[in-house]
């Protein structure tokens, strides 16, 4: 799903130059409180704040037999707050917001954040020895709003996906690991920068995707926004 709005006029060639240093700064805003995503970003040496907003996470059972559009619907919804907060506060500017949402998929099953202890040890049984994909969908919507009321708002929403392949785990293994305390906020109970590396017997796909950010993929498609802090 893909929505894209531009309203600058194309520059002539002899402008360019001058035009690219009229661009208004874009406030980079990243619609999470993941500390994984938050340091993500803050190792590629971009400047942005952070703001978040609870939504509804439930899902029909429509977008539950989809994981890609289940993903990018969560992270539509979680942007779309953080717009809607913005705009409410009369913002002026041109700004930026990221909304993200990471899925562990096996067998089409969607492993989201266990709901208990039960639960994680289920997840962590089921991806024993088995190649899941992990699915991190970021929707980026741009607002523009050089005056109060002259405001133009457009998305564009993706999704990265990578392979992940987990040797056989023991019962005692993923005991101990539980004990550890870091299954409870994760996708798929684990977590693939911490301990639950481990677990890991390779990956195909960005190892940022995984974590839960695809920091390369946006640098690649919005390099205006990914632009390190001078």
């Amino acid at each position: 799903m893909e929505n894209e709005q531009n309203t600058n006029e194309a520059a002539a060639p002899s402008a360019q130059a001058a035009d690219a240093q009229e661009q208004p700064a874009i406030d980079l805003i990243l619609a999470s409180g993941s500390p994984r995503r938050k340091q993500l970003l803050e190792d590629a040496g971009v400047a942005f704040a952070v703001r978040v907003s609870d939504v509804d996470e439930a899902l029909d059972a429509d977008l539950l037999a989809d994981p890609p559009e289940a993903a990018k619907k969560l992270a539509e919804r979680k942007a779309g707050a953080v717009v809607q907060e913005v705009l409410s506060e009369d913002y002026l500017g041109v700004a930026a917001v990221l909304g993200a949402d990471t899925m562990v998929v096996l067998d089409g099953e969607i492993f989201g954040k266990p709901a208990s202890l039960s639960d994680a040890k289920r997840m962590l049984r089921r991806l024993s020895g088995r190649t899941h994909e992990v699915l991190t969908a970021v929707s980026v919507w741009m607002v523009a709003a050089p005056e109060a009321e002259k405001i133009s708002v457009g998305f564009r929403t993706f999704v990265d996906r990578a392979a992940v392949t987990f040797r056989d785990l023991t019962d005692e293994e993923i005991t101990a690991y539980l004990k550890l305390g870091e299954s409870f906020d994760k996708a798929g109970a684990y977590a693939i920068q911490g301990a639950g590396a481990n677990f890991v017997d390779r990956v195909e796909g960005a190892m940022d995707t995984v974590i839960g950010l695809p920091v390369g993929r946006l640098r690649e498609d919005f390099p205006d926004l990914m632009a390190p802090v001078a």
